[in-house]
């Protein structure tokens, strides 16, 4: 994979380049781009690596991962564009920006591969899905694979459905921590300690977490398996039913689905 060049050294690109070293990679093969001084000071003082201009960076990696604000992304790509080789990969974790976007600002023929990252790739628990552009090979699919698993679990998907995984993944952290929130007020009402409400509803939504994915088993099959007739939990989810959460969860995210087609200019 050569050298890795990361362009913005905000909290995703600090998460990518932390997650990258605690894989083994090694850090004299990792380089970041940071506008700010004393940012890359701060980077390059705890991490072990170099900062770089722009320029400098396209020039020396292999594989150049673009993790600026989407309003600055066609500023980079004009100023990084005639150093980007036929060899070099592209991987974009800017939100909305299309690999048709990326490759008109670069020479022809280039490699993108466009990612939809999302927040639990801080404790190396993300969901990262990849979709690769025009000119992109298999082997540049699993490139940046294999760069993103450093953080958590990855998967293809066609492009189209960007939108919905940005919906879905990549602002459902967002979704779970409103409800998490909800469910420890709910706690603190009925009278307990607010520490107790959230070690209670932390370790409760870790544990069914882990068993969505160790049982394999469809949530509904799960959900029934809590819900004994005539019970709390029956008593409860008939509430929720009666102010349709589920059909406004749907409706949340085909929301936010339509915004992200919205800031993607599609």
């Amino acid at each position: 994979m050569g050298t890795v060049a990361i362009f913005g050294a905000g909290v995703m690109g600090e998460t990518l380049l932390s997650g990258l070293l605690r894989a083994g990679r090694p850090a004299d093969e990792l380089v970041i781009t940071e506008r700010r001084p004393e940012r890359a000071a701060e980077l390059t003082e705890t991490y072990g690596v170099r900062a770089v201009s722009n320029v400098d960076a396209a020039a020396e990696a292999e594989t150049l991962i673009l993790v600026v604000k989407p309003q600055d992304m066609a500023a980079l790509l004009d100023e990084i564009g005639p150093h980007v080789g036929e060899a070099n990969l592209v991987v974009s974790l800017a939100a909305g920006i299309t690999t048709d976007f990326i490759e008109s600002h670069l020479p022809e023929g280039r490699s993108v591969v466009r990612v939809m990252p999302n927040t639990p790739a801080l404790v190396d628990q993300g969901m990262a899905a990849i979709s690769g552009g025009r000119h992109c090979l298999p082997e540049h699919l699993e490139q940046a694979r294999g760069l993103l698993a450093a953080t958590g679990k990855v998967t293809e998907v066609p492009e189209k459905l960007q939108d919905a995984v940005t919906a879905m993944s990549g602002s459902g952290p967002a979704y779970i921590f409103y409800v998490v929130e909800a469910m420890i007020e709910a706690g603190v009402v009925l009278g307990m300690p607010r520490a107790t409400a959230t070690e209670l509803v932390t370790q409760t939504l870790f544990g069914a977490a882990t068993m969505l994915r160790e049982t394999g088993q469809h949530p509904t099959v799960l959900r029934e398996q809590v819900t004994s007739p005539g019970g709390t939990t029956a008593a409860a989810l008939r509430v929720l039913d009666d102010h349709k959460v589920r059909a406004a969860f749907v409706s949340a995210i085909e929301a936010a689905a339509v915004r992200s087609r919205e800031l993607s200019g599609g």
